[in-house]
């Protein structure tokens, strides 16, 4: 123990005061750029130039500036430029010998935005920003054109390498350039913009203020074949988010035509806040927030308030048209699919550390609820369809929401370790445990599952017969769906969950087969069951695990031979081609699954060897996908007009419709 404690001592003795390092001007940055832009990969390269933007945007936004240019050039650098006052070149009154530029590129927390004299409200509020980029860059030129005279300054890696040179008189110029290279000892050899991110960063800026022009240029050479990024382009929009929002949505299907798009002035007078929420019937939704045009990405207090708004309006109003439901709305009910564009512009505001991805400032939320509910309540009471249609849409999510939540609470009381319990009574399993090459066959009716049953593969061929007609997933409230006991039996057969809680992992068959009549009632029946995997197991028919077998209609038979007809167009196609010769043909209609014997279901429907099997598929592309999900919406929802009118269409195409 001695021993020990001596060597301990003299451990400490070694450790003195000539260890203590002392990490001067910009040091600090080089040595952890992550503490000030989130680390060294592409996402905090991207920082750099974010940073030198909201100068410029800060500039545009105090109403200095009306034009900022950003070029990215062939060499890997970039340049940023804006037509405002130049920052100031005089000597600094506490450092005397050196301007005030030099300190602003050198030294950390140095600015202008800390008093509330030179702007009113800013995104660059640390003093720490484009000092940082000098510092991580490999070389720096900044000129400053103010009161008639170019000013120059070039700078390596946060110090400086030349003297502020007066460089002569400029008429018609004024503003800051500042062009940059990242530095390779920081973020590594193969450090690159990426044009696509810098021209959409641009882009954003000019939605987010529509009283600047923002002018894009970049190197043919940088941009990739397949980039769409141009090489130039002139941002300017007047119509500012909602602009942005419409772009973004293009024909996308919304429960509202109009978009709830504003801007209002905050009760204390010192900020304002913009906004564009849209509400689409498919797909999934975003949120772009942002503080004096910086992003925030996780939100923070301005989204808390923003949320609170709706969702008090959105409330009151259903307790205005006498739905009780209403009370039980959340803001994840209305926000979770909607497309939100919102910006405010405060003074002084407090983000969550240097890369400011979540607003603190905690006043925020009380402006921005203040601001936007009122306008939120007379756009809904000019419009009450329009208000209603909202309405209807956000309680299904509602709806949907407070089922998950009940399932949950069932599963986690009745939870089972073992795959082969809590199954449906009337499911006829297979022996497999595994899910390769394994069926599950969806039956009309105990008869079709008897004939079904005996004809099987007993090892890979699982049976589920289902009553009749199941419920119409897509006009059906939430609560109808969770109560149905055919969906809760399919459920509990696939056992892979519905909508959000699907995981493809825990399918317990490789193919699901629908298996119907070859009528118009099994056409039916095959379609109310198709929807049901669109609407709650998309992911099942997208992985191409979904299947409609094609049972035959008739039997032909002429002497020993035998051949089945899949419908009337078929059959008349074999009378033709294949018992055009002498001797009496037999045909047989059958009249549905559970008529036909075992044997022959087997031979012409089951057997992989001799059946035919039609595999469900959605279209790859986007739009493709928007428009099943609309033509399943019209056909199967709640609105028969659209019913009617895809008749009215479409007549002319049906063929042999039974009247």
């Amino acid at each position: 123990m001695s021993d020990l404690f001596s060597e301990n001592s003299k451990t400490s003795a070694d450790y003195s005061a000539k260890d203590i390092e002392v990490l001067e001007g910009l040091e600090p940055v080089r040595k952890r750029p992550g503490m000030y832009i989130g680390g060294t990969d592409k996402a905090a390269l991207h920082h750099l130039p974010a940073e030198v933007l909201d100068n410029a945007m800060d500039e545009a936004v105090a109403g200095h500036a009306s034009r900022i240019e950003v070029e990215l050039m062939e060499d890997g650098s970039l340049e940023i430029s804006d037509n405002g006052r130049g920052i100031p070149v005089d000597p600094h009154p506490k450092f005397k010998d050196i301007s005030a530029l030099e300190v602003i590129m050198t030294t950390l927390h140095s600015g202008g935005k800390f008093e509330a004299g030179a702007y009113q409200t800013a995104g660059g509020l640390h003093g720490v920003g484009v000092s940082v980029v000098n510092a991580l860059s490999e070389w720096m030129d900044v000129e400053v054109a103010r009161e008639r005279q170019l000013y120059r300054q070039s700078y390596a890696r946060g110090k400086p390498t030349s003297k502020l040179k007066k460089c002569g008189t400029v008429q018609n110029r004024r503003g800051t350039t500042i062009r940059f290279k990242p530095d390779v000892e920081i973020f590594g050899k193969d450090v690159e913009f990426s044009p696509n991110r810098l021209y959409r960063l641009a882009r954003s800026k000019a939605y987010l203020f529509k009283g600047v022009e923002i002018r894009w240029r970049c190197a043919q050479a940088l941009i990739a074949e397949k980039d769409d990024t141009p090489t130039e382009a002139v941002m300017h929009f007047p119509g500012g988010l909602s602009d942005f929002l419409e772009e973004s949505l293009k024909d996308r299907p919304l429960v509202t035509e109009e978009l709830f798009a504003d801007r209002a002035e905050f009760a204390d007078g010192r900020g304002r806040a913009e906004w564009a929420v849209a509400w689409p019937q498919f797909g999934d939704g975003a949120a772009n927030y942002y503080c004096n045009t910086v992003p925030t990405p996780d939100g923070g207090t301005h989204e808390s308030g923003f949320r609170s708004a709706l969702l008090k309006s959105l409330r009151a109003h259903g307790e205005l048209v006498g739905d009780k439901k209403a009370s039980a709305i959340s803001g994840d009910d209305i926000l979770g699919t909607s497309c939100i564009m919102l910006s405010i512009f405060i003074h002084d505001p407090q983000f969550q550390g240097q890369t400011k991805d979540r607003l603190s400032t905690a006043s925020a939320a009380k402006l921005v609820e203040g601001a936007v509910k009122d306008r939120f309540d007379i756009w809904l009471s000019s419009a009450p369809d329009r208000a209603n249609a909202l309405l209807r849409s956000i309680l299904e999510r509602t709806e949907e929401r407070l089922r998950r939540r009940e399932e949950r609470e069932i599963k986690r009381k009745t939870a089972v370790g073992h795959r082969k319990l809590r199954l449906p009574g009337k499911l006829t399993d297979c022996s497999n445990n595994a899910p390769e090459g394994t069926e599950l066959f969806i039956v009309e009716g105990d008869s079709a599952g008897g004939s079904a049953k005996q004809a099987r593969n007993r090892k890979t061929q699982a049976i589920l017969p289902i009553r009749g007609k199941i419920l119409n997933v897509a006009s059906a409230a939430a609560n109808k769906i969770s109560a149905n006991q055919e969906i809760a039996d399919l459920n509990l057969a696939l056992g892979c969950g519905s909508r959000d809680r699907f995981s493809l992992k825990n399918l317990r068959y490789e193919r699901i087969i629908i298996m119907t009549d070859a009528d118009v009632d099994g056409a039916h029946i095959a379609t109310l069951l198709m929807t049901f995997f669109f609407k709650e197991m998309p992911g099942l028919v997208e992985a191409g695990h979904l299947f409609l077998a094609q049972p035959p209609l008739y039997r032909i038979a002429q002497g020993g031979k035998v051949i089945y007809a899949r419908d009337d167009e078929h059959r008349e196609a074999l009378m033709k081609s294949e018992f055009s010769g002498r001797g009496k043909v037999d045909t047989s209609r059958f009249k549905g699954l559970g008529e036909m014997p075992p044997r022959q279901l087997k031979e012409t429907t089951m057997d992989p060897n001799n059946r035919t099997l039609l595999q469900i598929k959605l279209p790859e592309d986007y739009e493709g996908r928007n428009d099943t999900a609309k033509l399943v919406e019209d056909l199967m929802g709640k609105k028969p007009e659209k019913r009617f009118e895809f008749i009215l269409e479409n007549a002319e195409f049906a063929k042999g419709v039974d009247i």
